[in-house]
């Protein structure tokens, strides 16, 4: 009996945990729910009371002539973080679904109905609470509502407390909020931390960049003040006069476009996705890399096909000028670096070749781990997000390397 028991437990927990999981995952992988926040209530009250259903289906026979189940953890769960309406549409289905089997029972509406106005009175200061305080929050919530709704049983009914009762109903569901609120900050923490990542490998580039850039612009800047101290200086003809201030308004125009591309990359992006022509989109990040590159003696080669997916523009940039400043930085004593696009009939193919350190096979494979680098200094935050970029624009990718030869990476997307 008591395996059986510990069996439905784990059971119920597994339902609620699933539900959960199932959640962050359509959530992370769907932009239309990040962008809309009532369809994401609505999904998050179908998860949770799908959670509830089955719990009630398959409950905890405690005793002979009782049963019990822990839909109360998915009833608070989605009262607390969904708030009134999450709260009130699980109560609904609750009821109903308790009606259709076993019946209607008065104590059951007055039990749930009582832990509903309590939770979704809570609900607004719980949601601005930090991790450990929703876990020290939860818990407590749960234990006092156990035992809160246990007195007004016994005040209205002739309610028997049990000692399975006491634990299946008062003793463990505190437990089971404490590990499901547990698991939900986690995965919920974990999509806003990968977000945060890409943005902090963004302007870590963007400082990078920023460097070399300035050098560049120096450039034509050094151009300009050349020919304005010329025309001071001497006696200048007027033809004489007219070429120098087209060569410098020309060198002013090409420091304008380096500083406006640099703004363009170092601008916030949006999730908004669109045809992009792949190889507009390279050359515009091979563009921006040519300072870095410039300063580190090293060569690129453009090989270049045109063709069209779907995707965001500034993702795919970040994506390529990781790849391709993990290309440069492999490269220290100068060398090649070939960016190649290719049409095929399922899909478009691009290639980023150097001729660098190269890689062993350990390497290759923790490629796009976290906090894995094969730089003294690196981070391993560049390829990751790199990796998760190409998966979020339904892309595939392949490494291949060789320690002295150099790497080779491959990505294909499907095309338009």
């Amino acid at each position: 009996m008591g395996t059986y028991i510990n069996q439905n437990l784990l059971n119920n927990l597994f339902y609620i945990l699933s539900s959960i999981f199932v959640y962050y995952f359509i959530y992370d992988h769907g932009k239309f729910w990040k962008e809309n926040s009532r369809q994401s209530q609505w999904l998050f009250i179908a998860c949770t009371g799908f959670s509830l259903l089955l719990c009630m289906k398959f409950p905890i026979y405690i005793a002979d002539n009782c049963i019990h189940d822990l839909r109360q953890i998915p009833f608070l769960i989605g009262t607390l973080y969904g708030g009134g309406i999450a709260g009130g549409a699980l109560l609904f289905i609750l009821l109903i679904v308790r009606s259709i089997f076993y019946g209607f029972q008065f104590l059951t509406v007055v039990v749930y109905v009582t832990m509903f106005i309590v939770a979704a009175l809570v609900s607004p200061a719980f949601q601005r609470l930090n991790r450990t305080s929703k876990l020290y929050t939860s818990v407590c919530l749960t234990f006092f509502l156990a035992v809160l709704t246990t007195g007004i049983a016994i005040a209205i009914s002739d309610f028997q407390v049990t000692q399975s009762y006491i634990v299946d109903f008062i003793l463990i569901p505190p437990f089971g909020m404490l590990f499901v609120v547990y698991i939900m900050e986690t995965l919920k923490e974990a999509i806003i931390m990968r977000s945060k990542l890409i943005k902090v490998e963004k302007m870590e580039i963007v400082s990078q960049l920023a460097a070399s850039i300035s050098h560049e612009v120096r450039n034509p800047l050094t151009v300009v003040k050349g020919f304005i101290q010329l025309m001071k200086s001497q006696s200048v003809p007027k033809e004489t006069q007219d070429e120098y201030m087209h060569i410098a308004l020309e060198e002013i125009h090409r420091a304008e476009t380096i500083i406006n591309d640099y703004l363009t990359f170092a601008k916030p992006s949006t999730n908004k996705t669109e045809p992009l022509m792949v190889d507009q989109e390279l050359c515009y990040v091979i563009h921006m890399l040519q300072p870095i590159a410039q300063m580190n003696g090293i060569k690129i080669e453009e090989k270049l096909q045109p063709g069209s997916i779907i995707g965001n523009a500034q993702h795919f940039r970040q994506c390529f000028l990781n790849l391709m400043k993990n290309s440069i930085e492999a490269m220290p004593n100068g060398g090649i670096l070939t960016v190649s696009s290719t049409v095929q009939e399922n899909g478009i193919i691009i290639t980023v070749q150097d001729t660098g350190i190269g890689m062993t096979k350990e390497q290759i494979s923790r490629f796009g781990e976290p906090y894995f680098s094969t730089k003294e200094k690196g981070t391993g935050l560049g390829s990751m997000v790199a990796v998760k970029l190409i998966e979020t624009m339904n892309g595939t990718w392949q490494i291949q390397s060789e320690v002295g030869h150099g790497t080779l990476t491959t990505i294909m997307f499907p095309k338009v």
